[in-house]
């Protein structure tokens, strides 16, 4: 690449942050240059992310904590999840845990620095005993902490979500995942569009939506710029950003599509569409960005600090560290 051709891309990086700074939005052709940028242009691409991620952060920094509310037993066949019910993985299964559990999960995640407590329970949806358990634990959790609850229980019905917003859950997560037309490939149990209207039934009910993708799952680049544009006509305010990992015993345990320096593209192209949003590094994010994870936080603004739902996390001393590393500041209690 000749000197004249570097000036010019560093030029193409800056101008598609003005675009996202003045609100437009990147052309298909403008978002597969991101997610195809020579990996010699990454620190530019990576400075042009930043000037966006800077002008609505700063150097804030938001954590999350997920505790496993209920694990395996799910009746769905994501191909990505060892808590499906195709999957072989060896994890743990247990029903919803007790109001007791979850709030001392709250109280970790205040330990932690997390300013957003996350209550994950696996399955197409709740049923009312299990919701019953949630609304009682969050309205403790309410009262006696300074928490943002956000809540990923499956598929809700109108009456679950006006519940779950009265109790005080301010967030509800629904990942669109993966586009609508390499959805089928991914599940079949349910549908791309079911996905779509739970994410808006959620913003009826007055809940702020938190909806985002898993990158690595056989799909294009076309595919990954979609979802980016179907996240950014949801209007999602949150978008998790997780990278596959791919867990033996699930369908898709072969595929090795990532690496480190493709996850910085794709997090560079998410905050070129969506600029205004909460970008958070989710699952894989040790697997995949290994030991490039600092410079993700230079387009995303927000991480999970511990572990997921069946796979280990870094430590969080090791994030809290990376943050203060970077010359970042970690964003406590953001409500």
């Amino acid at each position: 690449m000749t000197e004249q051709s570097v000036v010019t891309q560093e030029s193409r990086w800056e101008t598609y942050a003005d675009k996202a700074l003045a609100g437009e939005c990147l052309t298909m052709e403008e978002g597969l240059s991101v997610l195809t940028a020579p990996d010699e242009e990454l620190l530019p691409l990576l400075h042009a992310a930043f000037r966006v991620r800077r002008h609505y952060f700063g150097k804030k920094v938001k954590l999350n904590m997920i505790i496993n509310a209920k694990s395996g037993y799910c009746p769905e066949d994501c191909g990505y999840c060892s808590q499906s019910i195709v999957s072989t993985a060896p994890i743990e299964k247990y029903t919803l845990l007790k109001k007791e559990v979850l709030v001392q999960g709250a109280k970790e995640a205040l330990a932690r620095k997390a300013g957003t407590y996350c209550i994950v329970a696996s399955g197409r949806g709740p049923t009312d005993k299990e919701l019953d358990e949630v609304v009682e634990a969050v309205k403790e959790i309410k009262r006696d902490m300074k928490l943002k609850i956000c809540a990923c229980l499956g598929i809700l019905r109108e009456d679950q979500a006006k519940r779950l917003k009265e109790a005080g859950v301010e967030r509800y997560n629904h990942n669109l995942n993966t586009s609508a037309d390499h959805y089928a490939n991914i599940t079949t149990t349910h549908t791309y569009d079911q996905r779509v209207q739970t994410v808006k039934s959620v913003k009826e009910a007055g809940m702020s939506p938190c909806s985002g993708c898993i990158i690595g799952m056989g799909e294009t680049h076309e595919q990954v710029v979609d979802i980016a544009y179907s996240l950014r006509e949801l209007d999602a305010d949150s978008i998790p950003v997780n990278f596959l990992n791919p867990i033996p015993g699930t369908p898709l345990e072969h595929r090795r599509d990532l690496d480190p320096r493709y996850c910085l593209k794709v997090l560079a192209l998410f905050r070129f569409i969506c600029p205004a949003k909460e970008i958070r590094v989710s699952g894989g994010r040790e697997v995949n960005l290994r030991h490039l994870q600092p410079l993700s936080l230079y387009p995303a603004n927000a991480i999970f600090v511990g572990d997921y739902l069946t796979t280990e996390g870094q430590a969080a001393s090791l994030d809290h560290q990376m943050i203060e590393d970077l010359g970042f500041e970690i964003e406590e209690c953001a409500l």
